[in-house]
């Protein structure tokens, strides 16, 4: 690619051919401003907070969008600039729903942000503001329109990422707002719930259903022993909430700051995801020997689970019938576990947290409830968590490492991996080769199936016979592999899909970044790195070793893909509606 020369405020910087002027800057050292920026998704110049003056230019520039070329002279912070980017923030305040303290984006709000960075009067043009209706009409997601700055991130997300394009711009003018097709409510479309647009969001207009009010109820109930487990991708992501570097595995503090807030059993949802191997591995070699329906895919994602079932309901049969992490989870609690306390299963609450928030809306699923109630209670976001801790006053980057109580905490490396896309695939490969072949495979490590790439292929060799696999994260890149099944082109055997771009570790419930570290940051594979860091360092590292799950199968289940099995830990789906 040729290189051209460039001027940021007198600073001489050399870019890409081809380059923005937000992205020449970066190079010097200087950050522009943006609202509705977002790289490589939402590209489109709109909230005109990022304008700069270009030399011989007319007006002001968006530099988001403006292709830099030899000898420009860029200026990013003059008067001029400074008092137009000043004007448009303050006409976004007037009619926008100023309750910031309460609010649950209160200091990590972009508007917010920059209001103060630009000295902005929050009541320069007060009038009239736009009449805005909450929609609450889904388990999991929140939208308020007054808090809305229509920078659209929302509804490029839920296109370019989702594919599933259940929002959009309505009205015109003064009544423009974000919302479905003929105003119809968000729960009666074919949203998948993955939250990508809330992380998205720069504003507090998009946020989970919170369930903490029932989390803490739960606790101070006498009556109740309440357990809690976090998803494996969890421990990768909360330590950015209390001002950790992004990556930061807080696997040890977090468990202390479970037994602080008062749950009875600090357990670990990466059990559960050993437990998914099992019953995993076992059916895709019963279908792979006994002409099963072919490509089997995954269903530990419940966003994809939804989309397929919106989507894809013709092509179900290729969905693994196994519960997801979570609720497999959910069920050995209220069963096996129930039975070893002897306690009836009503007074035994599970609290699960997640890095997603479609799990709110799985736990609510029919065929999820493996002792006659459903096999989880609460499922609350990484960002909950961290709501909780703060309110209780723990001082978290103080605490000591702890370790996940036994048995339902004792995990193994393949079980901590399904946090990242690829996770599943290798996890499944561990166990499989070793059953199929009868013998340890050459590396225990399937780099092939690694990275945050959006779909992933490889090749590998089951005592004689060439088994195909595929990994694809995103619901735009899961609807390109689905449309080869459908077309009966799909050359493969066996499918991982994870609804978000680099799955768990990048989901709808994690920490909430700005714009900026989003487009300069990768997040998701540090985030992912700091999982296969923790895995390469375990001497467990395959699910069907866990002594755990041993027991669990001895005890009670009796043996993978049996009656018992088959019963708590294996489900069905149906057929949605697409609009």
């Amino acid at each position: 690619m040729a290189l051209v020369n460039v001027k940021i405020n007198n600073i001489p910087v050399q870019v890409e051919e081809g380059s923005t002027i937000i992205e020449a800057a970066r190079v010097a050292g200087i950050k522009i401003p943006t609202l509705c920026y977002l790289k490589g998704v939402n590209e489109i110049g709109a909230c005109r907070v990022c304008v700069c003056e270009v030399k011989g230019a007319r007006s002001l520039v968006a530099a988001c969008v403006y292709p830099v070329n030899e000898g420009m002279e860029v200026f990013t912070n003059t008067e001029k600039v400074k008092q137009s980017r000043k004007a448009t923030v303050e006409l976004l305040l007037s009619n926008h729903n100023q309750d910031c303290l309460s609010c649950v984006r209160n200091n990590n709000c972009e508007l917010q942000r920059l209001s103060l960075e630009l000295g902005c009067s929050s009541h320069k043009y007060d009038g009239v503001k736009s009449e805005a209706k909450i929609d609450a009409s889904t388990p999991y997601l929140i939208r308020d329109n007054s808090k809305c700055v229509l920078c659209r991130r929302c509804v490029a997300v839920c296109k370019q990422y989702q594919s599933v394009a259940v929002i959009g711009a309505n009205g015109r003018g003064f009544d423009t707002h974000i919302g479905c097709a003929f105003e119809a409510p968000l729960g009666n479309t074919a949203c998948v719930g993955c939250g990508q647009c809330i992380v998205a969001c720069p504003t507090g207009a998009l946020h989970e259903v919170e369930e903490i009010e029932g989390v803490t109820a739960a606790i101070n109930d006498p009556t109740k022993r309440v357990v809690i487990a976090a998803a494996p991708s969890v421990r990768v992501g909360l330590g950015e909430e209390f001002g950790m570097p992004v990556g930061s595995n807080v696997e040890g503090k977090m468990a202390a700051a479970l037994r602080r807030l008062g749950f009875d059993d600090v357990f670990d949802v990466n059990f559960g995801a050993d437990l998914t191997i099992m019953e995993e591995g076992t059916e895709f070699i019963h279908r792979l020997q006994n002409g099963g329906t072919l490509p089997m895919i995954t269903s530990c994602s419940p966003a994809w689970v939804k989309f397929c079932e919106h989507n894809f309901p013709d092509q179900l049969d290729h969905l693994s019938t196994c519960k997801s992490p979570q609720q497999m989870f959910g069920a050995v609690c209220k069963t096996y576990y129930a039975q070893k306390l002897n306690m009836d299963p009503k007074d035994l609450v599970v609290v699960t947290v997640m890095p997603c928030t479609a799990k709110k809306f799985e736990k609510t699923r029919a065929a999820q409830n493996a002792a006659g109630i459903p096999d989880i209670d609460y499922a609350i976001t990484v960002r909950e968590l961290a709501k909780m801790i703060r309110e209780a006053g723990i001082i978290f980057d103080e605490l000591p490492e702890e370790q996940f109580d036994a048995p339902l905490g004792i995990f193994s490396g393949a079980g901590l991996i399904f946090g990242a896309t690829g996770g599943v695939m290798e996890a499944a490969l561990r166990t499989v080769y070793e059953l199929v072949v009868g013998k340890e495979a050459p590396s225990i490590d399937f780099k092939e199936v690694r990275g945050t790439q959006g779909i992933k292929v490889a090749e590998y060799d089951l005592a004689g016979k060439k088994v195909r696999v595929c990994v694809a994260s995103g619901l735009a890149n899961a609807r390109k592999i689905m449309d080869e099944v459908r077309a009966g082109t799909a050359p493969y055997d066996f499918i991982e899909i994870m609804s978000c771009p680099g799955g768990c570790v990048n989901g709808g419930g994690q920490p909430i970044r700005s714009a900026f570290v989003r487009n300069n940051t990768d997040i998701k594979g540090l985030r992912a790195k700091a999982i296969y860091d923790q895995d390469k360092s375990m001497k467990l590292r395959k699910s069907h070793e866990n002594p755990a799950i041993k027991q669990l199968y001895d005890e009670f289940l009796g043996e993978p893909g049996g009656s018992v099995a088959h019963h708590v830990l294996h489900t069905k789906y149906v057929a949605r509606n697409r609009y």
